[in-house]
């Protein structure tokens, strides 16, 4: 990854950098931005204020935690209708892994292991 800043060319407060990536990172980041509803420089600009946060935080940390209930929840739920009805579960399986993939959060990687 390369930084280049580059002083502004009018007066808007804004600052640019060019950052270089790879094709895979480039896409992956591009799937996150759709996924989000988001152009690519609104998605990258909310990462990196939350990687400036002031306080000195992980900037994941509260994500995380609620990532994990949610985890926990739906793993619980997804067991209770695994138990009762096994057609259902792999039909809100499939419902799920078709959500995630549209909006971007399924990697190719992700939906081959899906599939298999």
């Amino acid at each position: 990854m390369t930084f280049c800043r580059r002083a502004p060319h009018w007066s808007n407060g804004m600052h640019r950098i060019s950052v270089r990536v790879d094709d895979t990172l480039y896409l992956a980041l591009q799937r996150r931005a759709q996924g989000a509803n988001l152009s690519l420089s609104d998605f990258v600009r909310s990462i990196l204020v939350q990687a400036a946060d002031p306080r000195g935080r992980y900037i994941y940390s509260s994500q995380d935690e609620l990532l994990g209930i949610c985890i926990q929840i739906l793993t619980l739920v997804a067991t209770s209708i695994g138990e009762r009805s096994p057609k259902v579960l792999e039909r809100g399986m499939a419902d799920a892994t078709a959500v995630l993939k549209e909006r971007g959060l399924l990697g190719p990687e992700q939906d081959r292991e899906v599939r298999s």
